[in-house]
């Protein structure tokens, strides 16, 4: 016992004439405030050795009036071991650990699923990862109250990309076959604790995440979808789609309705009765994700389904509402209402911020020259002092010199047959490879596939090498969510190689020309070329 350590070297040096309460309260004393001192203020000590108050024996003996020490709780001498055990450790010097990715999620920065409550962000930073289209990842180290649009221009940063407030963080599950663009306002580090263990982000475009509100015609909704009650509540989306039933490959249609409290369907028919309706998913706890491999892998009757996911679902298909519309315009209309309808005013909030920072940006900044015909001015160089041409009969003449002595040049050049790597020739042929819209030689399928993730908005385009011809091109441009192909032939002219989309009517040089004029001419096609499809490696 640690009473009788202390107290029997001091009885080894009694003598006759010491009063021994005295010494014994001294000692008690003097064990209570050093253990005090190691449990802090707002520990309650308990006394370790309990004298009685009566007075000493009138005995001669000094050892009859010695009253023996009570025994220390076992509790306080636990927690006086633990705390000397802190005073240790803490005593030692704070070494860093080399390799935080290899400890436990309690202590290691490396965010893991469900190592954060959802809604509970936690200070200090988090590792996440970032997939491309070419699936490239890259460590990006965040913290907790990051979100999703802060992400994008760190990525747009980092990458060396135009910011043109159209970059999205997609939440994508393979496993799945389930991806959806976060909103701008949530936060990342929420949403990948409550991902599973085969989610990722990927970083890319998507031209269509606001076309709701800068084109409002494009994205028209049905008057058989769309619902005004008498009263002035909010509308309804109302209509038929496939919803796959629970445990089963077959699917069903049904009578949807989509609300501000929930997405509901009716039991009988179309019937609005709240006795006939059932409640498929709440918004607040639900998002809404794209399928991207319906038939495939979920047996869907057509390829325009979509899904809603529980917030707290980890991959059970029987938590997955999967359902299915009969086209995109009608899928589109489900999903942008599902998504006015969970955030609201959020959502407009979100879409103007970025055109506030640009506006007030620009009170700040030079304006920049735009580069145009309205800003260009012609030029007369014979002499030995350059003139600008005032005249528009004079400028157009020059002009048109300008462009036959072009042209001649570039018929000697080709007579000659230089092989210099500038030759015009071997120019043109190579020259577009570095552009952002070319994508080399991909299948048509895959043009298809990236169209559809980044938005299908009028306008979108791209261009890739033939199949059928390889000396041809192809341009895929997307217009009222169809997707449409044009053929590029390339054509001869006295002897000069040119390109073109209408059978020789505009002819081009190279490509670079001719994506340039069908941006500002929609000639023979649907619309202009607005929104090219980007690819970014990260």
């Amino acid at each position: 016992m640690l009473t009788h350590r202390c107290v029997l070297p001091y009885m080894c040096l009694l003598e006759d004439d010491v009063d021994l309460e005295a010494l014994v309260n001294e000692m008690d004393s003097s064990l209570e405030s050093l253990y005090s001192s190691c449990s802090g203020p707002q520990t309650e000590s308990t006394p370790l050795l309990h004298i009685s108050p009566e007075p000493p024996s009138s005995s001669d003996s000094p050892q009859t009036g010695l009253r023996r020490s009570q025994p220390m709780h076992i509790n306080a001498v636990r927690r006086l071991q633990e705390q000397e055990q802190q005073l240790r450790t803490s005593s030692l010097p704070a070494i860093p650990n080399p390799f935080p990715e290899l400890c436990s999620p309690a202590s290691s920065p490396v965010l893991s699923p469900g190592s954060l409550p959802p809604g509970e962000p936690s200070s200090g930073k988090y590792i996440v990862k970032i997939f491309s289209e070419d699936g490239m990842g890259k460590v990006v180290e965040i913290p907790a109250n990051m979100t999703a649009r802060d992400l994008c221009q760190l990525l747009v940063y980092k990458s060396h990309c135009v910011d043109d407030n159209s970059w999205a963080l997609v939440e994508h599950h393979p496993l799945l076959g389930l991806e959806r663009c976060l909103e701008d306002h949530e936060l990342v580090v929420q949403v990948q604790a409550s991902m599973n263990s085969d989610g990722r982000f990927l970083f890319r475009k998507n031209y269509a995440k606001y076309e709701f509100f800068r084109n409002p015609l494009v994205i028209t909704f049905p008057e058989t979808l769309l619902y005004l009650p008498p009263t002035n509540s909010c509308p309804e989306i109302q209509g038929h789609l496939y919803m796959k039933e629970v445990g089963r490959k077959s699917w069903k249609k049904v009578y949807m309705f989509l609300r501000r409290s929930g997405l509901y369907c009716s039991t009988k028919g179309t019937s609005k009765e709240p006795r006939h309706l059932q409640l498929l998913a709440d918004l607040e706890d639900s998002n809404i994700f794209t399928v991207i491999t319906g038939k495939k892998q979920h047996g869907a009757p057509t390829d325009y389904g979509f899904c809603i996911k529980p917030n707290k679902s980890r991959g059970d298909m029987k938590e997955l509402r999967m359902l299915c519309a009969e086209d995109e315009q009608s899928r589109s209309c489900w999903m942008t209402a599902f998504r006015i309808f969970k955030y609201g005013i959020v959502l407009y909030q979100n879409y103007k911020i970025p055109q506030q920072r640009k506006t007030l940006l620009s009170h700040f900044s030079a304006p920049v020259r735009s580069v145009s015909e309205n800003s260009l001015v012609a030029m007369d160089f014979s002499g030995r002092i350059g003139r600008v041409i005032d005249n528009p009969v004079e400028a157009q003449s020059a002009a048109m010199e300008e462009g036959h002595a072009w042209r001649k040049r570039t018929q000697r050049m080709n007579i000659l047959g230089s092989h210099s790597p500038l030759h015009h020739s071997s120019l043109s042929s190579v020259i577009h490879i570095a552009q952002l819209w070319f994508h080399g030689r991909i299948t048509r399928e895959e043009s298809h596939r990236i169209v559809h993730q980044q938005g299908q908005v009028d306008g979108l385009f791209l261009l890739r090498v033939s199949q059928s011809n390889p000396k041809a091109f192809v341009l895929t441009l997307c217009h009222h969510q169809k997707i449409k192909h044009f053929q590029i032939l390339p054509c001869e002219e006295d002897g000069q190689g040119f390109f073109s989309l209408d059978d020789g009517a505009t002819k081009f040089t190279d490509l670079i020309q001719l994506v340039e004029f069908y941006q500002l001419n929609r000639g023979v096609l649907p619309c202009k070329l607005k929104h090219p499809c980007t690819v970014v490696a990260l």
